[in-house]
């Protein structure tokens, strides 16, 4: 719902950013900024090449701006397919995922992206749990919405309830 996103770029300079679009249950947004500030690209890798127990890394601005760039290490412990009231594909890790990480990349020990960060479970008996999107995913996903297609989703129109 923003209406004026910024970019804090690694310069420490924030940028406009225009909203191309987003889809709320993917947790994906595709925004763009002027080609004049790209000075590097990161690489993509695959998810589908990693093993539980690789070392991965987090890159985000947890918190606040105050703390852009911020780098956290953990280990990749599982690929999970349900979370909560919806069903999402998510690879889980330990490390480090706090708002302001959400958007930002997880990375693989090479450096390739091999997953965009989401969320993180957050109870008083749990700690470093946090979630990431497959980066095969965020790409079918950012293409369609790039593409200006709707995301599908199948709706029966029930809903279960433990009484």
């Amino acid at each position: 719902g923003a209406s004026n996103i910024k970019v804090m770029l690694m310069s420490g300079d924030a940028v406009d950013a225009t909203i191309i679009g987003d889809d709320e249950y993917a947790d994906i947004a595709v925004i763009k900024i002027d080609k004049k500030y790209v000075t590097k690209v990161a690489t993509l890798g695959s998810s589908e090449s990693i093993n539980v127990g690789d070392t991965v890394f987090t890159i985000g601005s947890p918190i606040s701006s105050e703390y852009y760039g911020t780098v956290t290490r953990g280990i990749l412990n599982v690929t999970v397919e349900s979370s909560n009231d919806w069903i999402m594909n998510v690879m889980q890790t330990d490390a480090a995922i706090n708002p302001g990480n959400s958007g930002g990349p997880l990375c693989n020990a090479n450096g390739d992206v091999i997953g965009i960060n989401s969320m993180k479970l957050v109870q008083s008996q749990v700690e470093g749990m946090g979630f990431a999107i497959p980066i095969e995913d965020a790409i079918s996903y950012a293409n369609m919405i790039v593409n200006g297609e709707k995301i599908k989703r199948s709706y029966l129109g029930l809903r279960m309830v433990n009484v």
